[in-house]
């Protein structure tokens, strides 16, 4: 049984995020309060004091750097069975917590967690636009506790799209095994990692509720990268791993479109 001391909130932060104060203030407000720490690759006096505010400790990367090295860092420094990795930007709803130790207790041989998201733009929550009704509709077979078990439908699910939401998803660290993000994709390492992951005999737990607020701004990693054209290049290197190459092609240019629903004025 999954107890709160074995659940980390690992949380990534980067130089001085306007967002980082109201992630914490989130994490500190969950109805079952589990750990929490921060994990940064660019240190400040002003990390120090968010990190003395919350009474959480602070870890500093001196090594590789990059988004996928960050993240292997931020899950590494949590010792715990069960860890979130967390990007500062976004808000946990209330029973996010609660709702991972409920559901990992009830799974048999989870691999991981995740569940369901809304967006956070211009200050203003967004649950429904076509980008997630399409990523709730390929997710739409796991309602089924069943169906979470079985590998054919995991990639077959992730050959059309990577429809879950990174910052949703608490691994097992037993089964999801150490430094489980590439280090060389800068957009696509999510959707590589559940590529991977999804070989495995055992469970993508999902839980089809909203625990999340995942914000869209100008400044997010991902936004950038798309501005640099890189996920157009990423998404084809995975589509490859699931269709011959004029599909892969095919579905890497309808994929690309929903690039435009990361811009932070996007309509639906």
């Amino acid at each position: 049984m999954y107890k709160p001391a074995d659940h980390t909130f690992a949380v990534c932060a980067y130089g001085e995020s306007p967002f980082l104060e109201d992630c914490l203030k989130a994490l500190s407000a969950q109805t079952q309060r589990t750990r929490v720490l921060i994990a940064t690759s660019t240190p400040s006096p002003w990390l120090e004091e968010m990190a003395r505010r919350f009474g959480v400790p602070l870890y500093v990367n001196q090594g590789e750097s990059g988004i996928g090295a960050d993240w292997n860092f931020a899950y590494a420094c949590a010792d715990t069975p069960l860890v979130t990795i967390t990007h500062q930007d976004d808000l946990y709803h209330p029973e996010y917590a609660q709702r991972v130790l409920e559901d990992l207790n009830r799974s048999r041989n989870p691999i991981l967690w995740f569940c369901d998201y809304e967006e956070l733009r211009n200050a203003r929550f967004v649950r429904d636009n076509r980008n997630l009704r399409i990523k709730r509709l390929l997710l739409f077979p796991l309602k089924w506790r069943l169906l979470q078990s079985s590998i054919f439908v995991r990639r077959r699910i992730l050959s059309l799209g990577s429809p879950i939401c990174c910052p949703s998803v608490t691994y097992v660290r037993e089964r999801a095994g150490e430094n489980p993000f590439s280090t060389t994709m800068k957009v696509s390492l999510d959707w590589d990692e559940w590529e991977r992951q999804s070989k495995k005999k055992g469970a993508f737990v999902f839980r089809p509720e909203c625990l999340l607020a995942h914000r869209v701004h100008e400044g997010s990693e991902t936004t950038k990268m798309i501005e640099r054209n890189r996920r157009g290049e990423e998404d084809l290197v995975m589509f490859r791993r699931f269709w011959p190459e004029k599909i892969a092609r095919w579905l890497e240019k309808r994929y690309s479109t929903s690039e435009q629903s990361n811009a932070v004025n996007a309509s639906d």
